[in-house]
């Protein structure tokens, strides 16, 4: 319609509308009159023609354990953030840890044009067709680069904080055989703990697995794994709990039960979500730069479907542990009737 108006041919508009090398050609006048009979008509490009044509869809996949928690938002906003100043747009789906899921979800994606997948808190076993990039993966994958947190500096710097304290009985919150990130925290865990002084007492461990894997991912789901510390009344100074979620929970649970944080039981979380600094008492914890691992991994993948660069197994995160007013130092101190006494949160 453009073209039979200032009667032109097709190519020589769609040149001229698509900005591309080929208008270089077009003299300027002629440039303004065809802008001007598409303003006209209304015109507007069709996305999937021109997707087509080009073979390409700026169209990014995401998939993601959960959307609406603060970890997986907080990485989610920051790949949005990214893929928006690029002019790519995402879709999203979840698995919710399901087996099977990613691997029909990753497929749907890439039938819908995606040019590239990037993955939150999911553990990718086999290559897929297009560039990806693993946010807490885990896994070594040809074709797949993981980002992810430094562990054993992460553990370190929070052992060493409580050991420095005077902290030497801890309790532990594991985190759920759903995370990928369990495996290798824990495994930096039982290595630090020696290097620093500290003795991990099974009884002093707890497993946040559930039946639907929530345990981790809300205060609400982590308040009975907290109260099952309390009930083994063994005595503990210091709690390091799986993340932010579960500690906050636990801080919780030990005021329900009448104790204090820091002044009885000292709490460190791990990934600065928003409520941390929120929390009564404001919580120490490991920061991931979630924000930016999401940025990170859009940056990654854009340049390597644009050729910019080649493919990188692994980018590691250097941790930063962030002190506030949840821990202190030791003291001597028995769980007595206190620890049994836990009451349920209110409402529950």
């Amino acid at each position: 319609m453009v073209a039979n108006k200032v009667g032109l041919t097709p190519g020589t508009v769609s040149a001229v509308l698509n900005d591309t090398p080929a208008c270089r050609s077009v003299p300027g006048q002629t440039k303004q009159r065809i802008l001007t009979a598409a303003r006209e008509l209304n015109y507007k490009p069709d996305f999937w023609a021109r997707a087509l044509r080009l073979r390409r869809t700026h169209t990014i996949g995401v998939i993601a354990a959960e959307i609406g928690d603060p970890y997986g938002s907080v990485i989610i906003s920051g790949i949005e953030r990214h893929l928006r100043q690029k002019e790519f747009s995402f879709l999203t789906t979840i698995h919710r840890h399901e087996a099977g899921l990613l691997q029909s979800q990753s497929r749907l994606l890439v039938e819908r044009g995606v040019e590239g997948l990037i993955t939150i808190d999911t553990s990718i076993d086999e290559p897929l067709p297009v560039p990806t990039v693993a946010i807490a993966g885990h896994r070594s994958v040809e074709g797949v680069t993981n980002i992810s947190i430094n562990h054993r500096a992460a553990v370190f710097s929070a052992l060493r904080h409580l050991a420095d304290l005077g902290h030497r009985e801890i309790a532990f919150m594991k985190g759920p055989d759903t995370s990928s990130d369990s495996r290798d925290r824990w495994n930096s865990i039982v290595q630090v703990a020696s290097e620093v002084g500290i003795c991990i007492q099974p009884e002093l461990v707890v497993d946040l697995n559930d039946p639907e894997g929530n345990a981790a991912r809300t205060p609400e789901h982590g308040y009975p794994f907290a109260q099952e510390l309390l009930r083994r009344n063994r005595r503990f100074t210091a709690l390091f709990a799986y993340n932010d979620n579960s500690a906050i929970a636990a801080m919780r649970v030990f005021q329900d039960a009448g104790l204090r944080v820091p002044e009885d039981i000292s709490v460190v979380g791990f990934d600065d979500i928003q409520p941390a600094s929120y929390a009564r008492p404001a919580l120490t914890t490991v920061r991931q730069p979630l924000q930016q691992m999401g940025e990170m991994a859009a940056r990654s993948v854009l340049e390597r479907i644009e050729g910019d660069a080649g493919y990188v197994p692994e980018i590691a995160i250097e941790p930063q542990l962030i002190v506030r007013k949840s821990t202190a130092h030791a003291h001597a101190f028995a769980p007595g009737v206190a620890f049994i006494a836990a009451r349920p949160h209110a409402g529950d």
